[in-house]
């Protein structure tokens, strides 16, 4: 896989465990000299209030590779859920990131060269939470994450599939619209 990678997409769901714990991350990735890089440049200069741009890290001081851009899809509003994101959500998106290299999804050798930028979703609930679990947040954050580079690395789900089973696919929250229950 030493062929270019301009931009690759993709997106996963991972939910079923405890309160307010369920991930679902959209990333874009590819090379830093490329729209990806510039897209990763952009977003950390331009910082806007309730939604920092932050790098995925294992702890303060220790950045992955790829760089990896987190960009919250809901508005910060408290310190609790400011914790949250950055602590144990940083965190597992920083190990999904290494786990996606250890995979193979992302080869070891464009580790320095490619980026990431990873829309992060952590449930608003979570902040008001007082019996978070944190380490259930962190697997599903960090098998989330992992999930959505493989899709975006290996093109899933491809064209021919959505094609024959466009028909047979409901978005869970327009059932919900159309049965009365959103």
């Amino acid at each position: 896989m030493s062929d270019r990678i301009v931009m690759r997409t993709g997106e996963s769901l991972v939910a079923g465990g405890p309160p307010f714990t369920a991930a679902e991350p959209e990333v874009v990735i590819g090379e830093l000299d490329g729209p990806v890089g510039t897209a990763i440049a952009t977003l950390t200069g331009g910082q806007s209030a309730g939604h920092s741009k932050v790098f995925a890290i294992l702890d303060t001081d220790i950045q992955v590779r790829p760089v990896t851009l987190m960009v919250s899809k809901v508005t910060v509003k408290s310190t609790a859920y400011t914790n949250i994101l950055m602590g144990t959500v940083q965190a597992a998106i920083a190990n999904g990131v290494l786990d996606a290299v250890r995979a193979g999804d992302i080869p070891k050798e464009k580790a320095n060269d490619l980026g990431i930028v990873c829309s992060v979703w952590l449930n608003p609930g979570a902040a008001t939470e007082e019996n978070l679990d944190h380490k259930a947040l962190f697997e599903i954050h960090r098998k989330a994450t992992a999930q959505a580079i493989h899709k975006a690395m290996h093109n899933e789900p491809s064209i021919d599939w959505l094609l024959e089973h466009q028909d047979e696919v409901t978005h869970k929250y327009y059932q919900r619209g159309l049965d009365g229950t959103l």
